[in-house]
């Protein structure tokens, strides 16, 4: 996410910012690169992929490249004056405490909290709203650079045991451990090859159900990512005494994601392509000895599980209905269910559904912001909960044997809180409240409908100083995301705020792909129907140039993963429109995407190049590595990526980034920033977030001549 604001000295000092004039480029000596001759054959046409030896990222030739980029980035991020007293203003805004969302087990509540400049969060525990927290699992002891995270946390119904996963360098791989939460100490197993893996626990605690990858060695190497498979682990054994208990050998690129019902008495299994959120279930009696039932077994619609009491099982789908409904079925017939919708498809899009004591809470969003609602177990409404303002809820939870539930709730200028809810009475206590590290009262948020290409209306929120005038002149940092369902929503960031204090506009652009209107909204950004995220976007860009927000030389735009690819295509095609790019952990070759470690996983949205002819065309037609002009005036442009990144491999943004300094090396600068010992961003220590932003501040203050 954006990541802006000002320096101490100058508080209040917007239109100073805003009417500074961008510095000067100055022609750089880039590394040389040199061009292989590598052409691939997609259905007839010939693609040169010069840069292929990029791809080679432990290669001798690739680590002295990139050592001579980081080189050349970090001596031009260093000249900028204005560096050190970024870093300096984001490390005071960022030590503030955040607390994540409590969970409740046994007696305990548990919850991770950063005091504010720690590098990972530790896991605490204490006995209801006022009790002593306890130290539960410090990751920051666990290496000297914050590069161990504790990336997942799953707790037994009985609160005795913890399964945790931990992530090194930023890896999606994680290492399972299991605690003995009575006695603090560590099961002497360690489960290996989790990747994106799903844990079910057994009512009695002793064991539980996981889902994992092969064993390194154990398959080719292109499938160590594929044939995900169901096992079982009990308590006090070794991983090689897991036993199998499904897998789909005829169809490897299935993830086989288990869940459990409260009362330990079903077993579910949601079957999943890569990351189209279209699911088959199945479920079977948890006694090891009866079949498996599929209640779902085409891949037409999600349907998620939401829990189970008795024989009734409640799912959330949007099968027929894209913005989602709520049904109960009778598990006494799996294999001819009755299917009862209790909660009917509305004008706001279902987002989440928790079953608790009595009822059901369910948030909503309307718009991109977040609702709250209360119903029984029958689908009857019982109350809205009234939120603080528009915002979002960022994670809720709650037990089926629970009155209470525990919810996050964040906006752009309000920090995250955290509060219980009583599911019956209505009645609302703060568990943990956050002030916020500078005062936000001089600040607005707003939210505007910008008509797109296709005349649809896209949701744009835009925060800024209240006393702004809209004159052309602010530097403004627009971003977006488009794709996989995913919702950017309202939330608090420190060190946004950064950019705002100069007088900096930031904007959030709600495009087609993602989940804000439902799957309808989805499937209009995805597949042949990408470019409409793009059209989104630099409608979006247009609009604020238009409207008097900003300028196109002042307008900087910021995207990551599938972001990345966003501002990477916008930036191909229409240069004109942006005055500097952050490209973050970018996808741009989309012709091979596919073939680096879990990019077979996306295939469901973006389709592959080696299908066919028309799949290979409209890929080739917006894939920014593609598309690149020799001659073109391309905005700077920062592009950053991490040399353990292992969802979205950093080849993608090496290869981008030579080919933008060939094209046009006496223009603007096209640098690359590589972190070491990091991934795709989960996990990063604050130490290293904290650099990374003091870098993307200081690089676009000095295109933009701010101080």
């Amino acid at each position: 996410m954006p990541r802006p604001r000002r320096l101490a000295a100058l508080v209040g000092s917007a239109c100073l910012a805003s009417a500074l004039q961008p510095a000067v480029a100055t022609p750089l000596t880039y590394p040389g690169t040199p061009k292989g001759d590598v052409v691939q054959d997609f259905h007839g046409t010939q693609v040169a992929d010069p840069y292929r030896w990029l791809e080679d990222a432990q290669g001798s030739d690739t680590q002295a490249w990139i050592t001579a980029q980081n080189k050349l980035t970090r001596s031009y991020i260093d000249e900028s004056p204005v560096r050190r007293q970024l870093h300096k203003r984001l490390t005071e805004v960022w030590n503030y405490p955040r607390i994540a969302t409590p969970v409740r087990r046994g007696e305990y509540l548990y919850f991770s909290k950063n005091d504010g400049l720690q590098n990972q969060a530790p896991l605490y525990r204490q006995k209801g709203m006022t009790g002593k927290p306890q130290l539960v699992l410090d990751p920051n002891t666990l290496s000297s650079d914050g590069t161990v995270a504790l990336k997942q946390t799953e707790f037994d119904k009985a609160g005795r045991y913890m399964a945790y996963g931990l992530s090194r360098s930023g890896s999606d791989g994680q290492d399972y451990r299991i605690r003995n939460l009575q006695t603090g100490k560590d099961l002497p197993e360690t489960l290996h090859w989790c990747q994106f893996a799903s844990i079910a626990w057994a009512a009695d605690s002793r064991g539980f159900y996981y889902n994992r990858f092969p064993a390194a060695g154990s398959v080719p190497a292109d499938d160590e990512h594929a044939h995900n498979r169901l096992y079982w682990h009990k308590l006090g054994t070794p991983q090689s005494a897991d036993r199998l208990i499904m897998e789909k050998p005829e169809d490897k690129e299935l993830m086989l994601s288990p869940g459990m019902s409260w009362d330990g008495r079903y077993l579910f299994v949601s079957l999943t392509r890569g990351t189209s959120p279209h699911n088959r279930l199945y479920v079977r009696r948890e006694d090891g000895k009866s079949p498996w039932i599929p209640l779902i077994d085409k891949e037409e619609a999600e349907y998620a599980v939401i829990g189970s009491i008795g024989d009734t099982l409640y799912l959330k789908t949007n099968a027929g209905n894209p913005r989602g409904r709520i049904v109960q079925v009778d598990l006494r017939r799996p294999s001819a269910p009755v299917w009862k919708t209790i909660v009917p498809e509305t004008a706001d899009v279902i987002d989440s559904v928790t079953l608790v004591a009595g009822g059901l809470a369910v948030t909503y969003m309307r718009d991109a912001h977040s609702l709250m609602r209360i119903y029984d177990r029958d689908g009857r409404l019982k109350r809205d909960v009234s939120l603080p303002t528009l915002g979002t809820v960022t994670a809720v939870s709650g037990e089926p044997d629970q009155r209470s539930l525990y919810f996050g709730f964040t906006s752009f200028l309000f920090p995250t809180q955290q509060y219980r809810y009583d599911a019956q009475t209505g009645a609302l206590a703060v568990f943990a409240a956050t002030k916020a590290s500078i005062d936000t009262t001089q600040y607005v948020t707003e939210q505007v409908f910008v008509p797109s290409k296709d005349g649809t209306k896209v949701p744009v929120f835009l925060v800024h100083r209240q006393d702004i005038p809209l004159d052309g002149t602010h530097p403004t940092l627009l971003y977006g995301y488009g794709g996989f369902n995913v919702s950017l929503t309202p939330s608090y960031s420190a060190s946004r705020l950064v950019w705002l204090e100069h007088g900096g506009i930031y904007a959030l652009a709600n495009l087609r792909g993602g989940g804000e209107y439902g799957e309808a909204w989805h499937e209009a950004g995805m597949l042949t129907q990408k470019q409409h995220v793009f059209d989104d976007f630099q409608a979006t860009a247009a609009w604020l140039i238009k409207r008097g927000y900003t300028q196109a030389k002042r307008l900087a735009i910021m995207g990551g993963s599938n972001g990345g690819l966003l501002v990477a295509a916008s930036m191909v095609q229409r240069p004109d429109l942006f005055g500097a790019v952050i490209c973050q952990v970018p996808v741009t070759d989309m012709l091979r995407y596919h073939r680096f470690t879990v990019g077979r996983y996306w295939v469901p949205e973006y389709g592959s190049a080696d299908a066919d002819q028309t799949t290979f065309q409209f890929l080739r037609d917006y894939s920014p590595l593609h598309n690149v002009k020799a001659g073109v005036a391309y905005p700077p442009t920062l592009i950053t990526t991490a040399d353990t990144d292992d969802r979205v491999v950093p080849a993608h943004a090496y290869k981008f980034a030579a080919t933008l300094q060939a094209a046009n090396p006496a223009a603007a600068p096209m640098l690359l920033r590589v972190e070491t010992k990091a991934g795709h961003g989960a996990g990063k220590p604050t130490a290293k977030v904290i650099d990374e932003i003091a870098d993307i501040d200081a690089f676009l203050f000095r295109i933009f001549g701010m101080q």
